[in-house]
């Protein structure tokens, strides 16, 4: 079977690759601007989806597309990835020392079934000084993360704690996609690449 990532994350393709699984690469090349929502856990989904869609139009029926995006709510609002290096350090500004919700929808397709649901982890943040902030968001990691930051890269230290999935945090929940895939008729170990003899 052609398993299909929609999502141009470094992170959520080492994290397939770790479970096992080798997809392919297919970057959606949505607007995500076009949606919006004032709900997190929605926002993400939607966004998921549309990638999802996107992809899947793109392939043979039969391919299994894997669609994300994450979102981090804060304090009432929502934050995808920065504009820049002063939104990035404006927003570490307010998270450091407090805890936020990282939201990241799935969706996954295949034969026209398609199903789609939101992961949610709390994640506290340490509380950084202002030179830790400048000198991180000067490394340009943050500029590519939703919520400026990323527990498994030079943010991990900033990070003092999750509450629910860790890999929800990198970008894709593997519990939740094995839900996902078993709800369209897939064993999650018929995806596990077989290499060598």
């Amino acid at each position: 079977m052609r398993i299909i990532l929609a999502s141009a994350s470094p992170a959520r393709l080492a994290t397939l690759k770790a479970a096992g699984i080798q997809p392919e690469v297919i970057v959606s090349g949505v607007n995500e601007d076009r949606i919006t929502s004032p709900d997190a856990g929605n926002l993400a989904a939607a966004l998921a989806q549309m990638k999802c869609r996107a992809v899947a139009d793109q392939v043979e029926a039969d391919a299994l597309v894997i669609g994300c995006d994450s979102v981090l709510a804060f304090e009432g609002d929502i934050f995808g990835k920065p504009a820049g290096p002063v939104e990035a350090a404006g927003l570490w500004r307010r998270i450091r020392g407090h805890s936020g919700v990282l939201h990241t929808g799935h969706c996954v397709r295949r034969n026209g079934e398609e199903y789609l649901e939101t992961a949610s982890t709390i994640v506290h943040f340490a509380d950084i000084s202002d030179t830790e902030i400048d000198a991180y968001v000067a490394t340009g990691e943050p500029l590519h993360m939703a919520g400026a930051f990323t527990i498994d890269g030079l943010g991990g230290a900033f990070v003092t704690g999750i509450e629910g999935d860790h890999h929800n945090v990198v970008g894709l929940s593997l519990p939740l996609l094995r839900d996902l895939v078993g709800d369209l008729g897939i064993a999650w170990t018929d995806l596990w690449a077989v290499t060598g003899s």
